[in-house]
């Protein structure tokens, strides 16, 4: 029997309808309307009972998002009272429908505890990525369920999906650039590269405080205030920087000497440096390798390397060392009596013997 047919015989009976029957109905509503709240008050009860013995709260989470379509269990079976009574040759699909119905609302019902679950996990997986999966599978659930009442009614999905997938097809050739950015999106959140809230450096691209992670681009607020939305793409395949994740600050400098700085000089220099970079603001050598060392004769120059990491990350901090370092580094040079080198050129004039005076 198709759907126009079961409307036919629907709309007939409804003008055949007795005071009597609209009276059965009636009864039969308040009857499922009744065994609602009972079920409601006792049965979910006893199951809230049982399931408070567990020690995870997940499933109470559950039953809490299951008591709409569980309560609506009498009312089904007081639909199906009806329609056996009253509208025998579409009681088989009604039933079915509401049946589809009850389960495709609990499916999407229990995704709302999940998600509070998975969100705890968030080391594990993103936040952003648990968002997305939840907005993903609670759009198959609804779209599944709708196919499968049409299917019920006789209404044929097949074609219809058909239409839709060379649609697809089409749209997808013609947003090439969406699609790749969204798989780039699923990838950084996947890889877990940065999170909203740290500070990054993408390339010669940008660099700022991330602000919210979509599948297809990722906002970030610049250090002057304005923000950027950088496609994920971009962000993919350009080298990213994690400046909130590193574990300490490098400090790198090449400090050029005079060359009439002796050996004794030198070695004490370099010695005092040491101890300044040993400090409690910087890390165990044991830890990380700490140099200082007589790196090159350079044009002009002795140059010492310092390879050092502070303990901070905090960028103001590490300045502030920074400029300690260099000032305890300027009274060190000046104590030993040696001063820093600066680029020169120094011109010989040779005699030859032969000269002839200029009258």
């Amino acid at each position: 029997m198709t759907f126009d047919s079961i409307l036919q015989e629907i709309a007939f009976l409804l003008k055949m309808e007795s005071t009597h029957k609209v009276i059965n109905i009636f009864i039969i509503i308040v009857i499922s309307l009744l065994s609602r709240s009972l079920i409601s008050r006792f049965v979910m009860g006893w199951i809230a009972r049982v399931i408070k013995r567990t020690k995870t709260k997940l499933d109470d989470e559950i039953l809490e998002s299951l008591q709409g379509p569980l309560r609506f269990l009498s009312i089904l079976i007081g639909l199906y009272l009806i329609a056996d009574l009253y509208v025998p040759f579409a009681q088989g699909a009604i039933v079915r429908t509401l049946t589809a119905f009850i389960v495709f609302w609990a499916l999407y019902n229990t995704t709302i505890p999940l998600g509070a679950y998975l969100a705890k996990t968030e080391r594990q997986i993103h936040k952003s990525l648990i968002t997305w999966f939840l907005r993903v599978s609670r759009l198959l659930i609804v779209l599944v369920g709708v196919a499968a009442i049409l299917e019920i009614w006789g209404i044929q999905v097949g074609p219809i999906l058909a239409g839709l997938g060379i649609l697809g097809a089409a749209v997808a050739l013609a947003t090439q650039d969406l699609f790749k950015n969204l798989i780039a999106g699923f990838l950084i959140l996947t890889e877990n590269r940065f999170s909203e809230g740290e500070w990054i450096k993408v390339g010669d691209v940008c660099e700022g405080i991330v602000e919210k992670i979509g599948l297809r681009s990722t906002s970030i607020r610049r250090f002057d205030k304005a923000p950027m939305y950088i496609p994920n793409a971009q962000l993919a395949d350009n080298p990213l920087t994690n400046f909130t994740r590193m574990q300490h600050r490098r400090i790198y400098w090449s400090i050029g000497l005079e060359y009439r700085t002796n050996k004794t000089q030198l070695q004490n220099i370099v010695s005092g440096i040491e101890t300044l970079v040993q400090g409690e603001n910087f890390v165990d050598k044991s830890e990380i390798p700490t140099f200082v060392v007589i790196d090159k004769f350079n044009d002009s120059s002795i140059d010492i390397m310092i390879y050092a990491f502070t303990k901070t990350t905090n960028w103001g901090d590490w300045l502030d060392i920074k400029q300690q370092l260099a000032l305890d580094i300027k009274n060190l040079v000046e104590s030993e009596g040696a001063g820093f080198a600066f680029p020169s050129q120094s011109i010989y004039i040779e005699k030859t013997g032969d000269e002839t005076p200029l009258v």
